[in-house]
C-alpha cells in the first residue's frame, strides 16, 4: 500500500485538506488550488518552517519531536486518540511478522463465551472478523456469526449496506478499524481487506482516505430490533484476550429485571428451539465474497440490529 511508505506523511496530508482556513482563524479569500490548508499555513500555525513541515510531509524527516507532533495535533483539530495515533505514526514500534494461518480463540475464552446462556457474546479480531459466538449472539443477529467480517459485510452485502450503510455507521466502523490496526497498515492481511474494499466501495475508499481514528469503546449500550422480539436495549463490555494479536472479547448484558433481560430469555428459548449450536469458525479471509460467510449472503434470514446497535457502539 502506497501509505505504508511514509504513514506520516499520508496521515499529515490527509488530515490537513480536512482543516477548512476559517476553522484556524484564516480568512477564506481566493482561489484555493487544495482542499483544506496549504502546507505554509499549517507551517505557520503550528510554529515550525515550511521547509521542515515539507520534509516531514515529503518523508525525508521523519523524527520529529514531541512538541512538533503537538503543535501539529492542535492546528489539525486532532483529539486524544487522533493525537496518540500520530505519535504512534512518528514512532512505530518494531513490526512483527504474524503467522499466515487461520486465527484461533483460546480454548478457555470458547469455553467462557458458551458458559454465558444468557449474555450474547463474541470474539472479533483485529481485523473485525467474528471468529467465535456464542447461540445467543447468533440468535441476536447474523452480524455475530463466525466467519463474518463486519467491515466488508457493512460495505459489500446488499442487505445490510442498505439497512445499517449510514453515513455515520460507515465512518465509525472505518475509524474503528483503523485505532485497531493502528500504524501497521501494511499487514498482508489488512492490505488485502482495504485492497478489495476500495475496488469495490467508493465508500469505503472515500473515508479509509480521510485516515480518521476512533477506537470503539469498551463500555456502552446498544439497542437491537429483533423481528420476533422487537427493540432489545443492552449493555455491552468490550475486553482485550490477552495472549491474542488484538482480539476483543464482546459482551452483552441487561440490568435485573429489566424488560431487556426478559427479551434476553426469549431469545434464549427461540435460539433453543431453532437448534443452534455453538458456532466456531476461521478468520474469512480478504478475498472471501459477502455470500461466502455464514449468514452474510444476501438471503441470510435472522434478526438484524438497528442502526444503532452494536456497529456503532
Amino acid at each position: 500500500m502506497a501509505e505504508s511508505a511514509n504513514r506520516l506523511g499520508e496521515y499529515l496530508r490527509a488530515r490537513r485538506e480536512l482543516v477548512r482556513p476559517e476553522d484556524v482563524g484564516l480568512p477564506a479569500v481566493g482561489r484555493r488550488r487544495v482542499p483544506g490548508l496549504r502546507r505554509e499555513e499549517l507551517a505557520l500555525l503550528a510554529g515550525i518552517s515550511s521547509d521542515y513541515y515539507l520534509r516531514l510531509e515529503q518523508g525525508r524527516d521523519r523524527h520529529p519531536s514531541e512538541q512538533v507532533l503537538d503543535a501539529l495535533a492542535r492546528v489539525l483539530r486532532l483529539d486524544d486518540d487522533a493525537t496518540a495515533h500520530l505519535h504512534r505514526l512518528a514512532r512505530p514500534a518494531p513490526r512483527r511478522r504474524r503467522p499466515r494461518r487461520p486465527e484461533g480463540v483460546p480454548a478457555g475464552i470458547q469455553q467462557l463465551v458458551l458458559s454465558w446462556t444468557r449474555n450474547p457474546a463474541f470474539v472479533q479480531s483485529r481485523y473485525m472478523d467474528i471468529l467465535f459466538a456464542n447461540p445467543l449472539a447468533i440468535a441476536l443477529s447474523p452480524l455475530c456469526r463466525p466467519g463474518v467480517n463486519v467491515v466488508r459485510a457493512l460495505f459489500l452485502d446488499p442487505e445490510i449496506r442498505e439497512a445499517h450503510g449510514s453515513e455515520a455507521a460507515t465512518a465509525g466502523v472505518v475509524a474503528g478499524l483503523r485505532a485497531l490496526v493502528g500504524p501497521d497498515v501494511d499487514d498482508p492481511p489488512l492490505a488485502e481487506l482495504v485492497g478489495e474494499l476500495s475496488v469495490r466501495s467508493e465508500r469505503f475508499r472515500r473515508l479509509w482516505a480521510r485516515h480518521d481514528v476512533k477506537p470503539k469503546a469498551g463500555a456502552g449500550t446498544s439497542t437491537f430490533q429483533h423481528p420476533q422480539i422487537g427493540p432489545i436495549e443492552l449493555s455491552y463490555e468490550k475486553l482485550a484476550v490477552t495472549g491474542t494479536e488484538g482480539q476483543l472479547l464482546v459482551v452483552y448484558h441487561a440490568a435485573p429485571g429489566s424488560p431487556a433481560e426478559q427479551a434476553l430469555a426469549l431469545l434464549s428459548g427461540l435460539a433453543a428451539d431453532a437448534g443452534q449450536g455453538p458456532r466456531s469458525g476461521p478468520r474469512s479471509g480478504p478475498g472471501s465474497s459477502p455470500e461466502s460467510s455464514p449468514g452474510n449472503g444476501p438471503g441470510a434470514v435472522g434478526p438484524q440490529p438497528s442502526p444503532d446497535g452494536w456497529l456503532r457502539s
